[in-house]
């Protein structure tokens, strides 16, 4: 398949930039997380998912699960970019009676495909999905972004156990590895690396690639279509932040909202240099 990194590049600021607006715009929100994980979610939903927005439940679509759902920011921004709803809801985020809710919630709005926020489940449930998949005969994929901090919670584990055991093939899980936690360096609230050796020990396909890279990217989502059998899991070094200057690697962004004159820096900074 024939990607172009550099329009993809181009998309991953913008929906940076519409993260740090909506934000901005709504007076509330998670910047930090969302931006992190901007490049996998551009490389996912502008070229590797098989999905429609004109058919958003087509039964052969291919599934994600943002399973650390407080950065949901950046998955609403790739919806509407994508046409599922209009980007006229994105200031809307988090008040009342929008479809935008601080966590997403599939009975509000078309393109999410399950209900998250409380950290922990979204492996759990894309076993689940996968173990249908199977049962059902089915062809897609099931891709799920969990945190660095979120490993701590131990239904994760159970569900890397059963999803050994009953081949999970399909099933895709990038760990977002920022190395924070709301609490603080993940080192110093849970211990939790080395996170590969622990995935490998639970008998997972087991890759580690910088976040911000599509070549390193696609590599891996190739790689892991390639394996047989069992689950994969791409452990992705990414920057908590990613593309703002003053937010980069800063814990303080976990959640915020910039004021005017940190909106126009972002705003420079995210789209003053494409063209």
């Amino acid at each position: 398949m024939k990607r172009n990194i550099h329009n993809l590049e181009k998309i991953s600021n913008e929906l940076r930039f519409d993260v740090v607006d909506m934000i901005y715009k709504s007076k509330d929100g998670h910047p930090g997380p969302s931006l992190g994980i901007g490049d996998l979610m551009t490389a996912l939903y502008f070229s590797e998912m098989n999905i429609d927005p004109k058919d958003p439940y087509k039964p052969d679509r291919d599934r994600f699960i943002l399973s650390k759902g407080h950065a949901c920011p950046v998955v609403y921004a790739a919806l509407a970019k994508l046409g599922y709803f209009s980007s006229e809801l994105l200031p809307t985020l988090r008040t009342c009676d929008s479809i935008l809710q601080g966590h997403p919630c599939m009975k509000n709005t078309v393109g999410i495909d399950m209900t998250t926020g409380s950290l922990g489940n979204g492996v759990a449930i894309g076993t689940g999905m996968e173990i249908a998949r199977q049962r059902m005969n089915g062809k897609w994929y099931t891709f799920v972004i969990t945190g660095d901090g979120e490993l701590n919670e131990g239904v994760i584990w159970e569900a890397a156990l059963a999803a050994v055991h009953n081949k999970c093939e399909n099933l895709m899980v990038f760990v977002d590895f920022n190395n924070h936690q709301s609490g603080g360096h993940t080192d110093e609230v849970s211990g939790i690396n080395p996170i590969a050796e622990k995935w490998l020990a639970f008998r997972w396909h087991v890759q580690e690639i910088n976040g911000h890279d599509y070549n390193q990217i696609f590599a891996a989502i190739d790689a892991a279509k390639e394996e047989k059998g069992r689950p994969s899991v791409i452990v992705c070094k990414t920057v908590k932040g990613k593309g703002v200057s003053y937010m980069e690697d800063n814990n303080a962004w976990h959640k915020g909202v910039p004021s005017t004159e940190q909106w126009e820096i972002a705003k420079k900074e995210l789209l003053g240099g494409f063209v």
